[in-house]
């Protein structure tokens, strides 16, 4: 049994990953006062100098996953070919929501349509195309693009390394490019950076989640407003945080997220019905259409001719704040989107949660500025511009049971918060020890109360302008990062492609004579099911004769082949080098099924009994080819592994010049 108190830690990464929180949270700290203001001046001067760079990569990020989802290139699973996803799509979708912006949404539901429409980035504030607009940029802060910057690392990070084998890590993007150097010092910095940007991106999410949770106590129970307070909730959901990840993936963060979609449901379905149901109705079709109309212009639009600071407060801070959380969620959601096709997983990334969020702003927001607009409750916009955090417990003193639904939302605002904290944990200890899943759990909450640290010296160090600069800042570095992943991932699958197209392949029973070439023979086969001990024994016996003999006959050619035989799980290999290039690789597999009930006539099986069989599945580098090659004489299956060999030469011809050739699993 693995000790659990050994270290599994990649030092290089590890220690200059600490060495710098330690530094930036000790100055906070020590000198709140220095540390704030560097902090808003780092993130003014990269607002302004690098602001073009977010708008461009974000841009370039949407555009990019879109076309991989049209493409081709869709066909291609995050894993073996025969893989299958693990989680029904409830569970994914609540994973995904609940990591992905859950304390960002209850923060930001209603204070930033309200914001908007009392200060617009242009135009007349309080008027009627103040509130179009509000609703319009508040759609596109958290629609297609936010998802489309988690999509990006998700399917880097998930493609090479579950069909691929490399670590499950940012640096594994970078093999197409620079080959086995991701082990060097690149790969560890660019794991630093991934560390960095995830560490500070969820200590801004919980510094958010924190204000909230302190504005809606003072609201119900009259707990003031405070940094001693915010300090003491980090300490106390941190250590809730704790304990989710110690149960890990499926025990903790896992409930957790299915507990955090009901209660979102529940609240979100509460506010629909006491509000105005059918005003938000034709508010949620005007909305979606106000936005896709935009989109290309918002995509790219600066003010570059305003004098204005809005885009520094808003749309960058919301492209960094999602870049910043990339590594944390494209991990996290990668991890729970194994077995899925590249084209699923980015339907369902990128238009499940975004289809959610729209109604969440619609339902929130639209109800914010009806009861400001239509109803006169003026009040909500005064306190909303006196203090963000307590726009949503303001918002709904309007509704009936107001301090029961505010607990709710107090609960909610928790336990996305947890959820925040124990996955971005999970991913930061994966990260930091090379892509390693299962360590030590003492790994897992360190990182845990390091995030809680980081929080809470942010908050000292400046409260909401703190955590936004400590976002826009650690994310520059990792936009062009993801940049280089793209292409890295798109050289990756041009070649995939190109394997895919050259090696495909299906035996046709009948092309080498099969069993004396005879139709009857053929279907004898194909209407036969072995039972499990007859395919062991083909396997074990037949196949390796037939491999020995194509062994033998490549080595008199000066070849360095190698065959071999788990007799226990019923496996033969063979392989042959080729001396730096991909090697080609022959193998066939036992694997055990249920005899289908049309397997056999009704006369036979009256009952439909379901017995054991099994085939003798051939698989390459890409995985399992699906067709079996139990029944076929020796002679044919020497055969059929020349058909591939001779496949897979083609392959490295019309492939030479693209190396680095990325490893098969």
């Amino acid at each position: 049994m693995k000790n659990e108190k050994n270290s599994t830690i990649l030092k290089p990464v590890f220690y200059p990953s600490v060495a710098i929180i330690a530094i930036l949270v000790i100055f906070a700290m020590t000198m709140p006062q220095v540390a704030g203001e560097t902090f808003n001046g780092v993130k003014h001067f990269i607002a302004d100098k690098f602001g073009w760079l977010y708008m461009l990569s974000v841009g370039i990020f949407a555009i990019f996953v879109i076309f991989l989802a049209i493409s081709p290139f869709g066909r291609f699973k995050l894993g073996p070919d025969q893989s299958k996803p693990a989680y029904s799509h409830i569970s994914w979708f609540a994973m995904l929501f609940s990591a992905g912006m859950g304390i960002g949404l209850m923060f930001w539901g209603v204070a930033e349509p309200v914001m908007h429409y009392g200060a617009p980035p242009v135009g007349d504030k309080e008027t009627i195309e103040a509130a179009k607009q509000a609703m319009r940029i508040t759609f596109f802060h958290w629609g297609l693009h936010a998802w489309a910057i988690y999509a990006v690392v998700g399917l880097v990070l998930a493609y090479f390394s579950f069909r691929h084998g490399l670590p499950l890590s940012i640096r594994s993007a970078l093999y197409p490019l620079i080959g086995e150097k991701i082990y060097g010092k690149i790969g560890h910095t660019v794991d630093t950076i991934a560390i960095l940007g995830t560490v500070f991106g969820v200590a801004t999410s919980l510094g958010l989640g924190v204000l909230q949770v302190n504005a809606g106590l003072n609201y119900i129970f009259g707990i003031p407003v405070g940094l001693t307070t915010q300090i003491i909730l980090i300490a106390i959901i941190t250590t809730m945080a704790t304990v989710s990840v110690v149960l890990g993936l499926d025990g903790g963060i896992k409930r957790l997220s299915e507990l955090n979609l009901y209660l979102a449901l529940a609240l979100v379905l509460f506010v629909f019905l006491a509000g105005p149901s059918f005003f938000l109705l034709g508010a949620l079709v005007q909305n979606i259409g106000n936005y896709l109309s935009h989109i290309v212009q918002m995509t790219f639009n600066q003010y570059i001719y305003l004098d204005t600071k809005w885009m520094g407060s808003w749309t960058f801070f919301y492209w960094a704040w999602w870049i910043a959380w990339a590594p944390f969620v494209g991990m996290f959601i990668a991890r729970v989107s194994r077995g899925r096709t590249i084209r699923e997983f980015v339907l369902g990334v990128l238009f499940v949660p975004v289809g959610f969020t729209l109604v969440w702003m619609t339902v929130f927001g639209n109800s914010a500025l009806h009861s400001i607009m239509k109803e006169g409750f003026t009040s909500l916009s005064s306190a909303v511009s006196a203090d963000v955090a307590t726009a949503l417990f303001k918002f709904l003193e309007h509704f009936p049971f107001s301090s029961v639904i505010s607990i709710l939302a107090i609960i909610l605002v928790i336990t996305f918060f947890v959820t925040s904290s124990d996955s971005g944990s999970l991913v930061v200890d994966t990260i930091s020890s090379g892509g390693r899943e299962n360590n030590p759990v003492w790994q897992r909450i360190f990182w845990a109360v390091l995030e809680g640290v980081v929080a809470a010296a942010l908050l000292i160090a400046g409260g909401l302008g703190a955590l936004q600069a400590a976002s826009i800042v650690i994310a520059l570095p990792f936009a062009i990062i993801m940049l280089i992943a793209c292409w890295g991932l798109y050289k990756a699958l041009h070649l995939e492609s190109i394997r895919y197209d050259s090696l495909q392949h299906h035996m046709n029973a009948g092309r080498h004579g099969e069993v004396s070439g005879t139709w009857q023979n053929r279907l004898s086969r194909l209407i036969e099911f072995p039972t499990p001990d007859e395919t062991r024994r083909y396997i074990n016996e037949d196949v390796i004769t037939a491999m020995k003999n194509v062994e033998e006959e490549l080595e008199r050619h000066g070849w360095n082949v190698e065959v071999t035989n788990n007799k226990e799980k019923s496996v033969s290999i063979l392989t042959v080098e080729h001396n730096g290039d991909l090697d080609f690789t022959y193998e066939v597999r036992f694997s055990r099924y249920d005899t289908p009930t049309y397997a056999f006539p009704e006369i036979l099986n009256p009952n439909h009994e379901q017995k054991k069989y099994a085939r003798a599945e051939v698989y390459l580098q890409d995985g399992n080819k699906a067709y079996d090659i139990y029944g076929y004489e020796m002679d044919v299956v020497a055969s059929d592994i020349i058909d591939q060999f001779e496949k897979h030469r083609h392959f490295l011809h019309i492939t030479a010049g693209l190396n680095p050739v990325i490893p098969i699993d």
